[in-house]
């Protein structure tokens, strides 16, 4: 062969050895920036062929039967094994959960078409200016919204830049410590919550404000409608470990958690009293360019999975048709149950303050447990402290 057309080769090999590790590359980047880690195997992998397939017409590799079986024997193995992990990964991702997405901004103060409760007159309280400044648990977010907008000068409130915000419950809690807002909606804080405001000499001030149903849920194609308390303790403390042993199939328990200090997992800490709670499952979850970090498996509704949220998010604002509550001690958890103390797991929902100077908070506060203020926890679908 020539030098020439030995050069040519080359070059040709090279120029498409370039091009497909570039396109490659930026493919496999995207993946990284939008959290689709699963793909990359598979990306590498139809970059590798599309090079191989190359060499293979250049040096007229098909024209040999043998080398023709070889190729089209292993490629589409290969890629059937690179495509197992994205598959799996879209199929967990059609699962009901409970954790879906929640239009935030249905439940934005004086919106048009808000979802937000209303009172049927005017407000006994209105705060005009020296606003306090709110955030809250993404579950509370329709009550505390309400509020702001029977009692609040009538603007838009963002909720996430603006004097009422909406984030999380730990991440409220932080807020709340740093001085960044004078108030909270949440559930009761956790130990480390209670530790961490104790070291920064901060005196915590929790005022319950209404009560709410802490629910545990399964896949609605589950069997079991209902638990005791004892077996779910059971199931949360790894004692019991497969649906058979609760009069379910025989099928193993995925008991899911949520992050610690979120109210839902607080809350699962206070039910579960003087037992602990088992280790939680846990999944890489992406978290783009910053790399992979370890974070507790989200309420992925696999059909032997077992959950736990509050009432009315899972009821009212997500409003998944694919779980179902269930009965604890024989008794389902309705507003009306909790409302007469027979669902046996309620918990109090609070506004917590640390020390705020802004002297409209208080009154903030005794008008949310004001007969008016009330009523208004009770219209946005909570049961009042009051009966």
């Amino acid at each position: 062969m020539e030098k020439k057309s030995v050069f040519e080769l080359l070059f040709k090999i090279s120029f498409i050895l370039i091009c497909t590790a570039f396109v490659t590359g930026i493919a496999v980047l995207y993946a990284l920036l939008i959290g689709k880690i699963h793909y990359i195997g598979l990306i590498i992998t139809i970059g590798v062929l599309l090079f191989l397939l190359y060499i293979f017409k250049l040096f007229q590799l098909f024209k040999n039967k043998k080398a023709r079986v070889i190729f089209f024997s292993i490629a589409p193995l290969t890629l059937g094994l690179a495509s197992i992990q994205p598959i799996y990964q879209g199929y967990k991702s059609q699962l009901a959960t409970v954790d879906s997405e929640v239009n935030i901004y249905e439940y934005m103060p004086f919106s048009n078409n808000s979802k937000v409760a209303t009172l049927s007159e005017g407000s006994s309280l209105a705060i005009k200016d020296d606003l306090p400044k709110i955030d809250g648990a993404t579950a509370l977010y329709p009550l505390y919204s309400a509020i702001v907008q029977a009692t609040y000068p009538q603007k838009e409130y963002d909720p996430y830049d603006s004097e009422v915000i909406v984030t999380t419950t730990p991440t409220a809690y932080t807020n709340l410590f740093q001085g960044k807002v004078d108030m909270i909606f949440a559930a009761a804080p956790s130990i480390s919550q209670l530790n961490r405001a104790k070291g920064l000499g901060l005196d915590l001030k929790l005022t319950p404000i209404g009560r709410e149903a802490f629910v545990f849920f399964v896949n609605r194609k589950n069997k079991i409608d209902g638990l005791s308390s004892e077996q779910v303790k059971g199931i949360y403390s790894g004692e019991i470990t497969n649906w058979e042993e609760v009069g379910g199939e025989k099928d193993t328990i995925r008991a899911f958690q949520r992050p610690e200090d979120s109210g839902s997992q607080s809350a699962l800490q206070s039910f579960m009293g003087e037992k602990k709670i088992m280790e939680a499952p846990t999944e890489d979850i992406a978290s783009g360019m910053g790399g992979i970090i370890n974070e507790v498996a989200q309420y992925k509704n696999f059909k032997n999975a077992i959950g736990y949220t509050f009432r009315f998010y899972s009821t009212e604002m997500v409003q998944n048709n694919k779980i179902k509550l269930l009965e604890i001690d024989g008794v389902a958890p309705t507003k009306e149950n909790i409302r007469n103390n027979r669902y046996p797991i309620s918990a109090e929902i609070y506004i917590i303050t640390a020390g705020t100077e802004n002297s409209n908070v208080k009154k903030l506060i005794d008008w949310v447990l004001s007969p008016q203020g009330q009523q208004l926890v009770e219209k946005a679908g909570y049961v009042p402290v009051e009966k």
